[in-house]
């Protein structure tokens, strides 16, 4: 799946296109290496989004097209 996809399917970011724009900005670390929003995301991943002041840094669990709202927090762990 599709980072900018993995990003709004885990609700992490709320819109594909602003996942899109946070990986073209160089804001989304995937494995410590700036990703581009075309980035295959496998399991085990980690992750790292700059939300301003607040990074957030993740361990993706799963990888699932479709989630309902309540599991989508089961798709990662957060790590910091």
């Amino acid at each position: 799946m599709r980072l900018d996809k993995y990003l709004k399917v885990s609700r992490l970011i709320k819109r594909r296109t602003i996942a899109n724009e946070a990986c073209d900005a160089g804001r989304v670390l995937v494995n410590g290496k700036t990703a581009r929003a075309s980035y295959d995301v496998k399991t085990g991943d980690i992750i790292e989004i700059s939300f301003g002041g607040h990074p957030i840094k993740i361990q993706v669990l799963k990888v699932i097209e479709t989630v309902k709202k309540d599991d989508a927090p089961l798709l990662y762990k957060i790590i910091e």
